[in-house]
């Protein structure tokens, strides 16, 4: 899969029913080449106008599901966020 596919698919949390957005990045180890987390934007801070205060790191284990239009994680949502 090429992350490009990853881009269009849409990140669900089945812990809070949420969507969290789409992959925007992800991190991976160089030498091996496996996938650490995926890098999904945060919200958005004053309707967009002032860009986002965080990101969602996901690790790869808390992937439960890669389907056609959705990529299922199941993970708390306070242990994720990153501040930029």
């Amino acid at each position: 899969m090429r992350m490009i596919e990853l881009r269009q698919k849409e990140v669900i949390n089945i812990c809070s029913c949420k969507s969290l957005g789409c992959p925007v990045d992800i991190d991976f180890c160089c030498p091996s080449g496996q996938i650490q987390s995926l890098i999904v934007p945060g919200p958005c801070r004053l309707g967009g106008l002032l860009g986002r205060e965080s990101e969602y790191v996901i690790p790869w284990e808390c992937i439960r599901q890669i389907g056609e239009d959705i990529i299922l994680v199941e993970i708390k949502e306070e242990c994720f966020f990153h501040k930029l």
